[in-house]
């Protein structure tokens, strides 16, 4: 078995900012949406120039869904950037899906959103009907990687499709490699990472260890919030390794899992 990588709590809050998060998860006929609430401190000037506000969900819309419609209606009062984390239009993340389905409540709100690819996007070749709708905000063509800052928050959008990856998601993958870099240069910021597919999960499609490579790097660089989608449930998870192992002297990390399409409870 592999052994546990020990920490010092004392050091790595000398590394990095105190931060507290404010989650709400906002239902409205059967559907849920999650709002985030980022700070970078407990102190009342983190209410102000540190603030954040991330809201969204995964598994999002479809032609013949209600859920999308309501969460949609929802966001008309939420400020802040929208995210939505994979599976955002069924059946296939085709442009015309997109153009039409997932435009008429979610693309509503198009030009704040930050996506990430999920797997029924690659239902059409290349996932190309979700690069072709988002554009640059998607990432790189045949990446779907990128990241982000919102006030005192670094925030970090991946593609864990590994199948459609150069070099998948193994430690050693250019998106793997990229993603080390970009932690260790967001070193003192609170960080926040979304991508489709859970590490863990208590749903249909339980857990991934393809994810892990991803959760080692980002337990590793001291993440502190993870949101996933892909199975059509709402859960939290307390703090725990990449080998869901609890923590409570060093480990940041929460999942969660939520969606709009078909939610159930």
């Amino acid at each position: 078995m592999e052994k546990e990588t020990q920490c010092d709590p004392a050091g790595r809050i000398k590394q990095r900012k105190d931060w507290s998060l404010l989650l709400v998860a906002a239902t409205a006929v059967g559907a849920a949406l999650l709002i985030l609430g980022l700070y970078d401190g407990s102190s009342a000037r983190a209410q102000t120039a540190g603030a954040a506000v991330l809201v969204g969900a995964g598994d999002i819309a479809s032609c013949e869904s209600r859920g999308d419609r309501a969460t949609a209606k929802l966001l008309d009062s939420i400020s802040g950037t929208v995210f939505a984390a994979g599976d955002n239009i069924y059946e296939n993340g085709s442009l015309s899906e997109y153009d039409t389905c997932y435009r008429r409540t979610w693309g509503h709100y198009k030009k704040r959103t930050k996506p990430v690819v999920g797997n029924h996007e690659y239902g059409t070749l290349r996932a190309s009907g979700y690069f072709d709708y988002f554009g640059a905000a998607a990432g790189e063509r045949r990446k779907g990687y990128y990241s982000y800052n919102r006030g005192a928050w670094h925030i970090v959008a991946l593609n864990s499709k590994c199948a459609y990856l150069r070099g998948g998601c193994a430690p050693s993958s250019p998106m793997l490699t990229w993603l080390k870099r970009d932690l260790a240069a967001n070193p003192a910021r609170c960080t926040l990472a979304y991508f489709h597919r859970p590490r863990f999960s208590s749903g249909q499609n339980g857990n991934d260890a393809t994810m892990r490579p991803i959760w080692a790097a980002l337990y590793a660089a001291n993440a502190d919030v993870l949101i996933s989608g892909h199975d059509h449930v709402y859960e939290r998870f307390a703090r725990q390794t990449p080998r869901g192992i609890q923590s409570t002297a060093c480990v940041i990390m929460i999942e969660l899992t939520c969606n709009t399409h078909n939610a159930r409870t």
